[in-house]
């Protein structure tokens, strides 16, 4: 069977049509990994025993006509979602042998739809990176340009999808986590609005920015993963009470009429000529559809990385406290107490883990608090405002997912800040907590993708993936010649 850039409806009726089965689609995908993943390095664990013994269940419920839309779907998780009895690392020596015992509830959802696990994908540690080379066990490549970065911190889950080691995969995004590796690797990825899935058995990194989300090759997979996934959940306090509609409603509804903002501040210096005229190509041909494309405004975009790192490093300061070699996780060594905490710590967590918690305790440190945690939470509701002010004239914002398409490996090792000012683009949708999809909307002169993003209002990805699906329709993706 050819699995290139396979979608989930293909596989479903090759599943229901008996055309395949469930355990050879699985082998199949294994044959893959085994002969790509060597030098793609997009998995952390394969999981070869479990994925057959899923498989059977899954077979079982297709031969009975019990069949869903992922039964018997193999797909690849991102190494910081636990799943009972299979290692969990977040790609840190700190949990090497962790083996969590229970399942995240995105994992309890997807159990209940019969898939196949085929493995842990790759990450930067603890999510915490914008290339995936932070990661203490694969550090993943783009099957682009296997010279280049392919994106973080679901950098690994992007690689699987983009090279056909996987037909799609969950990723968790903190500030384009999602986003910008499916725009360096050509894939389509969406971040749904913080609360519409659970995060309970997500490993936290800044907790009141993250969210689970699917890595697909289009946006009709996106929307069939997100029926799956989504709803409302007891077990995570910050899950929202809200409908869960059919994701899958709107596409291939006509966009007649859609409102696209495009806010000029995005398209500023510091984006690539090729990343600008790519988007805008985009929007043109949104626009011959029946968009109306409305030029707007907004300023708070040039605060964006400094409110959202304030954050987001004194949540992850917070939340790694816990890994402390007693509880559980890498045990150091030392005499006392506070030797045997300081060597677990100083040599289970790399060195950006370390930047981030130290970025962090500084910020809520006695004396800063004031002068920028609690400015960072004031400027997180001026952009919200803004975002706000935006949606009253437009229905969808459009934007480049990333200021640059991939870059070489290694470019950016010396200079932390060029590649936190990388996440311009992203990093102000998880502070509004907003839902934004990136899809690919051209290539460079190189042949590397090039991603834009479709940014909604608060609990409508319905609407940004019609607006997704829309352009995908018209346009011919190019996969990488893996």
């Amino acid at each position: 069977m050819d699995l290139i850039r396979t979608n989930l409806r293909e596989l479903r009726k090759s599943l229901d049509s008996k055309e395949i089965s469930a355990a050879e689609l699985c082998g199949e995908y294994f044959k893959r990994i085994e002969a790509v993943d060597p030098e793609l390095l997009s998995y952390i664990t394969v999981t070869k025993e479990k994925a057959l013994k899923d498989a059977e269940n899954a077979q079982k419920l297709i031969d009975e006509g019990k069949a869903t839309a992922l039964t018997g779907i193999p797909l690849a998780i991102k190494d910081n979602i636990c799943i009972d009895g299979v290692r969990t690392t977040c790609a840190s020596k700190m949990l090497e042998n962790f083996i969590p015992p229970y399942n995240a509830t995105v994992i309890e959802k997807l159990n209940a739809e019969g898939y196949v696990l085929l493995g842990r994908t790759s990450m930067d540690e603890f999510a915490m990176g914008g290339s995936n080379q932070t990661s203490a066990f694969a550090k993943t490549k783009n099957p682009y340009d296997l010279e280049c970065v392919p994106g973080g911190s679901s950098g690994g889950s992007a690689a699987a999808v983009s090279a056909s080691l996987a037909p799609a995969a969950l990723g968790s995004d903190t500030g384009g986590s999602i986003r910008q590796p499916s725009s360096f690797c050509g894939v389509t990825g969406i971040k749904p609005t913080y609360g519409r899935v659970s995060r309970y058995g997500l490993v936290a990194f800044a907790s009141s920015l993250d969210q689970i989300g699917p890595i697909c090759n289009d946006a009709r997979d996106c929307a069939v993963i997100l029926n799956a996934i989504c709803g409302h959940d007891r077990h995570d306090a910050t899950s929202a009470r809200v409908d869960t509609p059919d994701f899958t409603e709107k596409l291939g509804q006509p966009i007649k009429g859609m409102k696209i903002a495009l806010p000029k501040e995005f398209f500023a210096e510091g984006v690539d000529d090729a990343v600008k005229t790519a988007v805008m190509s985009a929007a043109h041909e949104l626009e011959k559809q029946g968009a109306v494309l409305v030029e707007c405004s907004m300023p708070g975009l040039k605060y964006a990385i400094p409110a959202y790192y304030l954050i987001a490093c004194a949540e992850a300061a917070s939340n790694l406290s816990r890994f402390d070699g007693i509880k559980y996780g890498f045990r150091g060594e030392g005499r006392t107490f506070e030797e045997l905490i300081r060597d677990s710590r100083s040599r289970g967590f790399g060195e950006e883990v370390k930047r981030r918690i130290l970025l962090g305790n500084y910020a809520l440190s006695s004396g800063y608090y004031d002068a920028y945690y609690k400015k960072a939470l004031a400027l997180k509701q001026e952009i919200i405002r803004q975002y706000n002010q935006i949606f009253e004239q437009a229905d969808v914002i459009l934007t480049p997912t990333a200021p640059t398409p991939a870059y070489k490996i290694g470019s950016q090792d010396s200079d932390p800040v060029k590649m936190y000012q990388a996440d311009i683009c992203t990093v102000t949708v998880n502070i509004a907590k907003l839902p934004g999809v990136s899809t690919t909307c051209g290539y460079t002169d190189s042949g590397l993708p090039v991603g834009m993003s479709i940014i909604g209002k608060r609990f409508d990805e319905q609407t940004i993936l019609q607006c997704a699906d829309a352009f995908e329709q018209g346009f011919s993706p190019v996969a990488p010649k893996l």
